[in-house]
């Protein structure tokens, strides 16, 4: 089964994803990996913000934030998420809704060691989602934490990865005449079998 659009090459929409991003890589201008990430706090209110994606593995998306931060509680209370990416340039976006597991092991440490040094100092030092005083303070804390940990820091351990495992993955392209192609693929849990329809514009 084959499409204009490609969605179905392959039929494995986590390679559709890599591709599609790759495609990204050479036409957006900034963070062809952002995606906007929704969650709800304890009183059902949703939050949405800008982080990035780093990994598309076999079964699951991977991205990194400090365990202390608003999105990182949401998501742990919820356990669950969804997000969308929007390449303007390509006039394509991908929707998933899914299940959130940490990525607290190697890979959250390969990932950190890989950051630039001043980013790994600042994740120590920055005290995500909670009131701060003046840019001089976190300015004072990087300075802080730099004395103590030095020129290679270990990954903190309330810094690290979520993974999200899909359940609902759609992809959407866009059509002349808004006459747009999406498709989206189901599942009943992770690790079952995907059901791909095509949804109208």
């Amino acid at each position: 089964m084959t499409d204009r659009t490609g969605i179905f090459a392959g039929e494995d929409p986590f390679q559709i994803v890599r591709d599609w991003l790759a495609e990204a890589e050479e036409s957006e201008v900034n963070d062809p990996n952002a995606m906007a990430l929704s969650t709800v706090d304890a009183t059902g209110m949703p939050n949405s913000r800008i982080v990035l994606l780093k990994a598309v593995e076999d079964d699951g998306f991977v991205f990194y934030t400090n365990y202390g931060s608003a999105k990182a509680q949401e998501l742990e209370a919820a356990g669950k998420a969804a997000f969308v990416m929007h390449w303007k340039s390509l006039r394509r976006q991908v929707r998933v809704r899914g299940h959130v597991s940490r990525e607290a092991g190697e890979k959250a440490d390969a990932y950190y060691r890989s950051r630039s040094l001043k980013s790994r100092l600042g994740a120590w030092a920055s005290r995500q989602s909670q009131p701060l005083a003046s840019r001089n303070a976190l300015m004072a804390e990087v300075a802080k934490v730099t004395a103590r940990h030095g020129t290679d820091p270990a990954r903190p351990p309330f810094w690290g990865g979520f993974r999200i495992a899909p359940v609902e993955i759609e992809f959407w392209a866009d059509g002349a005449f808004r006459l747009h192609d999406r498709f989206r693929w189901t599942r009943n849990g992770v690790g079952n079998a995907w059901s791909v329809t095509r949804l109208n514009p």
